[in-house]
């Protein structure tokens, strides 16, 4: 069995290398090797739902984390409200329009037809995190889909589950009433969980640093866990704790985001595979133009039209809204939700996920790849923004300061200023740089060049505005904080 899950891991990280010269999303070769190595390729036999579903809910946990510790804030505080109106309106929306297409094109059931609107409405955070990030969009664009993509899981499930409960179907304003406070209750828990964790980890220096990347990653569980436990949405938690977290300059940041995002890799890998395993490859050819059909409605009419309803108060160009329309990515959300009736047994509840299945792979096939020739289309593309600077904080308690490891990335504007330009304030100072396998102690007219490694001494006074003066200088170069790029050193005057 090791050997077995070491060669499948092996063969899915070599995909990834191919993915990436290709163009096509990785997971699509992901599902591949499930299907390759289940009962109709090498003979594997799976068929435990229930299973998939826990698993795809674990994995989800740690792809949402990893997305928000990897989303800064700056970028999408501006496109809260109209990713917020997505996710609920939008997604109401698009389960309308889509449980139409499935009932009278395909000929569903009413409910099984609203069940099949619930479960491909979301977009993938998986696919939206991993696709996006290679595209140059604008900051406002791309922070509307990510920040969708982590809020709008949670209104799906709690739809998912209400529509494959046995009974009657609760009174819609019932079921309004119950989304929005699971939304409110997951919020409340994600804030005060993040708020929390960040405040402690800041307050104590761990003897280990390999113990804050872990401390993080449970604390984010910690969020997902109580949430759900007080009848509150555990999804909408985990983004909203580790979006905190991300953003609160904690010691070792890099090696955190470097942690999670392989944790995310080995959910995302072990979720699709797990997926293309349960999937009965010979149903999928019989549910293909079901698929196909309802694809259509929902990439051409169902999701233009929540995102033309949802942006109308945001007053969105149309070259936004155009590209808000074709980026809503699926990949493994609607899967595993697809499982949800499946546990449920509910009527056609494998058709629903032959269905999704086919539809998630067919349209991501297509849209991934296209993206970023629909962005240079559009005329959206931002390719001259400087990336923000990468800095690692070290705690050294005993001293009460810190060491701030800085590299200055090739699109940083720290190029070229001097060590002595930087104006860092009273307190901090750039102790050593190292430059192509060398390290020597800086001079203040030093000159920074783009590979470079600096370390920089901080107490515990000035650390947080001295990564703030170096963030902005790798944004605005040496005269940031005069031209209003912020980093102030205490030095600016009107001038």
């Amino acid at each position: 069995m090791l050997l077995f899950s070491a060669l499948v891991l092996l063969a899915a990280i070599a995909a990834v290398r191919v993915s990436t010269r290709s163009g096509l999303p990785s997971l699509l070769f992901y599902l591949a090797i499930g299907l390759a190595i289940g009962q109709d390729g090498l003979g594997l036999n799976f068929d435990d739902a229930e299973l998939t579903r826990v698993l795809g809910y674990a994995a989800l946990v740690v792809i949402l984390a990893e997305g928000g510790l990897g989303t800064s804030w700056r970028d999408i505080r501006t496109a809260i409200p109209a990713a917020a109106v997505l996710a609920t309106v939008g997604v109401g929306v698009s389960v309308a329009v889509t449980a139409a297409a499935a009932h009278y094109l395909v000929g569903l059931d009413w409910r099984v037809a609203l069940i099949m609107g619930a479960v491909v409405s979301p977009t993938d955070a998986a696919a939206v995190f991993s696709v996006l990030r290679k595209v140059p969009l604008s900051k406002r664009l791309t922070g509307s889909l990510e920040a969708e993509s982590g809020f709008n899981d949670a209104p799906v499930v709690i739809l998912a589950v209400a529509l494959s409960a046995d009974g009657p179907l609760e009174p819609w304003y019932l079921l309004a009433g119950e989304i929005a406070l699971e939304l409110v209750i997951g919020l409340a828990v994600g804030l005060l969980v993040g708020k929390l964790g960040a405040f402690g980890l800041r307050q104590v220096a761990l003897p280990a640093s390999g113990l804050y990347p872990i401390a993080v990653m449970g604390l984010a569980v910690l969020a997902y866990a109580t949430g759900a436990l007080v009848h509150g949405s555990g999804f909408l938690a985990v983004y909203v704790a580790s979006l905190i977290l991300g953003n609160a300059r904690l010691p070792h940041r890099p090696a955190t985001r470097g942690f999670a995002e392989g944790l995310a890799w080995i959910s995302q890998i072990g979720l699709f595979v797990l997926l293309g395993l349960l999937a009965d490859p010979s149903a999928l050819v019989d549910d293909f133009w079901p698929a196909v059909l309802i694809g259509l409605a929902l990439t051409f009419v169902a999701r233009p039209l929540s995102v033309l309803v949802s942006t109308a108060p945001f007053r969105l160009p149309w070259r936004e809204q155009a590209m808000l329309s074709w980026a809503g990515l699926r990949g493994a959300v609607p899967i595993v939700l697809a499982t949800i009736p499946v546990v449920a047994e509910v009527d056609d509840s494998q058709r629903i996920f032959n269905i999704v299945f086919v539809l998630c792979a067919v349209f991501t096939l297509v849209q991934g790849p296209t993206l970023p020739w629909v962005a240079r289309r559009l005329n959206l593309g931002d390719r001259d923004a400087a990336s923000e600077v990468e800095i690692e904080s070290a705690p050294l308690e005993r001293l009460r300061g810190h060491l701030l490891a800085v590299t200055v990335t090739q699109t940083s504007r720290m190029h070229g200023v001097e060590v002595g330009e930087l104006r860092l304030p009273a307190g901090a100072a750039v102790t050593l740089v190292v430059r192509d396998g060398d390290s020597f102690v800086p001079q203040p007219s030093t000159m920074l060049r783009r590979g470079d490694e600096l370390l920089v001494v901080a107490t515990d006074a000035v650390r947080d505005a001295a990564e703030r003066r170096l963030r902005a200088v790798a944004a605005g170069g040496k005269l940031a904080g005069w031209l209003g790029s912020g980093g102030s050193t205490g030095t600016r005057r009107g001038t």
